[in-house]
């Protein structure tokens, strides 16, 4: 209820939000009419357009996307041809005629004429396929709960709530809006010039939204923005995640912080058949979610091997679930893949539908929870370090289990390449996104999405600013290389740089070339490239292309991929 409460509430404000500015004008070129026969149609209209095309695209992902960007070529047409009926009376009554005839026969009362609550509502369905990209932190967590979580009536009704906050927002600007219209005609006369100016502000409207200028130019200037409200009210709402627990004090006793959930939910096994709690009772389990394109998982998977085979004759399993944060993650076999490249033996549940993630109401990559031999939670951690406490924890509860003289000492796994431990530098350059869901600090203007667009980086970027170069099509989650010799910068800080990539869906090779401040690399190349910088990209994964000899000094990084069709996922930083 609270949620539903925080999603009316985001909905409600954003009419003070800078991607409804383009839309205000099609709202008040109704307000001089009847509110039940205009404007409520039109706002029933948006609401309905909205709701399905942001449930299309948060059930069917990339096509009900694409679907949406021919509509709203469409929705600007509509909207440009209404525009011009402003400016032009005559235009007005020519296209008119056949909204009136369709209100006429669907509710046999020719009295609606161009009051056809019809034509209203035809044109909210218009304004809501331009509407319905504009989201804040409140509708991104609705969608990314329905990416999570599959079609169910909850994400229809956060939807459907979200719009009628908004709706309920320009209802009332509709009807204030129609009060000030009502008294500018009565003492000016001015009418008609109300109307031309209406057409104008409408086409203005249609220019700045095809020109992106309103998701671009007026989300930047706007002191308006809305996102800071939406996200407090989210965090007024949203439970506090829970913190690591701290590793327990020899004599202390465990809490108990739930029972281990079923794990039916897995989509398929690797190097186990499908384990139980039940036929896992009497042993400790250490259940360890991660995805094989972390670099945080990465590094903390040597310590959670080496306990696996360290205690594995002494009364521990070892559970890996992974679950995708990247959709090709979600492929079988790249899953399998990844759990031989790291010499992954203990039992692997692939948790590509986030059944066993929401079964454990888990937030993290990685994060690891301790179950004694009677099926309860006794401890957890999140993220990396704290190797020696956990491996404290797992020996307590094989102790308490009854298991005796067990291995001494604490594992020490050496790990090299991307597995070797972060240097620690608190100043690295923060996890970076490329898709548009989630980019931050880009420096070449203004993302196309899901357009080709040709990309030039500037002469100078800022610490942790990055940038493209040549032509790109950038989507959610990723951007695709369209021709041949295109680049990525990145000024950024730190001892390791990664980078996930992924050739195309042919599977082709890409190559691809890295420079640190204009120069090959040298002694500072990572385990994927050579000293002159080389490389190659042939799966979909994590790839070291940086590790610097001496120290985590600011460096300027540039990766030029000698063929197209490379998709570029995040960098992360050591």
């Amino acid at each position: 209820m609270l949620l539903l409460i925080a999603t009316f509430l985001g909905g409600l404000i954003t009419i003070l939000s800078p991607c409804i500015l383009p839309i205000l004008p099609f709202v008040f070129a109704r307000a001089d009419r009847p509110f039940l026969r205009n404007g409520l149609p039109m706002l029933a209209g948006m609401m309905l357009t909205f709701t399905l095309v942001a449930s299309l695209a948060a059930v069917a992902g990339g096509w009900a996307v694409h679907a949406n960007q021919y509509g709203r070529y469409l929705a600007l047409a509509v909207l440009a041809i209404f525009g011009a009926s402003l400016l032009s009376s005559h235009l007005a009554d020519w296209i008119s005629r056949p909204f009136v005839k369709l209100g006429n026969t669907l509710s046999q009362r020719s009295s609606l004429q161009k009051d056809s609550p019809w034509s209203a509502a035809g044109l909210g369905i218009a304004t809501g396929l331009l509407w319905a990209p504009c989201a804040g932190p409140i509708l991104g967590t609705i969608l990314t709960g329905a990416a999570l979580n599959g079609a169910n009536v909850q994400t229809a009704l956060l939807l459907l709530t979200y719009a009628g906050g908004a709706a309920v927002s320009l209802a009332l600007a509709l009807l204030v809006g129609g009060r000030v219209f009502a008294l500018m005609k009565r003492s000016l006369g001015a009418g008609e010039w109300v109307r031309r100016g209406l057409g104008a502000l409408v086409l203005c409207g249609v220019v700045a939204i095809a020109l992106g200028v309103d998701t671009g130019w007026l989300t930047r200037v706007s002191l308006a923005s809305t996102n800071g409200i939406e996200q407090h009210l989210l965090d007024a709402v949203r439970p506090a995640p829970v913190a690591a627990s701290p590793a327990p004090k020899a004599g202390d006793k465990l809490p108990v912080e739930g029972e281990l959930p079923a794990l039916s939910g897995a989509t398929q096994w690797i190097n186990s058949p499908p384990l139980t709690p039940e036929s896992l009772r009497g042993k400790v389990v250490v259940v360890d979610f991660w995805t094989y394109s972390c670099i945080n998982c990465i590094r903390s998977l040597p310590y959670v091997n080496a306990w696996a085979q360290k205690y594995r004759d002494h009364g521990l399993v070892v559970i890996g679930v992974h679950s995708p944060e990247f959709a090709f993650e979600k492929d079988p076999a790249n899953v399998a893949k990844a759990v031989r490249d790291f010499g992954i033996t203990y039992p692997v549940a692939v948790d590509s539908n986030y059944a066993i993630w929401q079964a454990f109401n888990n937030e993290y990559w990685p994060a690891h929870y301790f179950i004694d031999a009677q099926g309860q939670i006794r401890g957890h951690h999140f993220g990396e370090g704290d190797y020696a406490g956990s491996e404290d924890l797992i020996r307590r509860l094989l102790s308490d289990a009854g298991y005796t003289n067990l291995p001494t000492g604490y594992v020490q796994p050496n790990a090299a390449g991307a597995e070797a431990a972060s240097s620690g530098d608190t100043n690295r350059s923060p996890e970076t996104y490329v898709g548009y869901a989630r980019s931050e600090h880009f420096a070449s203007g203004q993302i196309a999405h899901d357009d080709s667009l040709n990309y030039h980086a500037p002469d100078t970027l800022q610490i942790n600013e990055w940038a493209l170069n040549g032509h790109w099509i950038v989507g959610k989650q990723s951007a695709k290389l369209d021709q041949a010799d295109g680049s990525i910068v990145y000024r950024f800080q730190g001892r390791d740089l990664h980078l996930v990539l992924g050739p195309d869906s042919d599977g082709k090779p890409v190559r691809f070339r890295v420079t640190l401040d204009g120069k090959a690399p040298g002694a500072d190349h990572g385990a994927d490239i050579d000293a002159d910088g080389n490389g190659t990209v042939t799966s979909q994964r994590l790839y070291q292309l940086v590790r610097q000899t001496h120290g985590t000094g600011d460096r300027v990084f540039e990766i030029t991929f000698l063929d197209s069709g490379v998709h570029v996922y995040a960098f992360t930083f050591g």
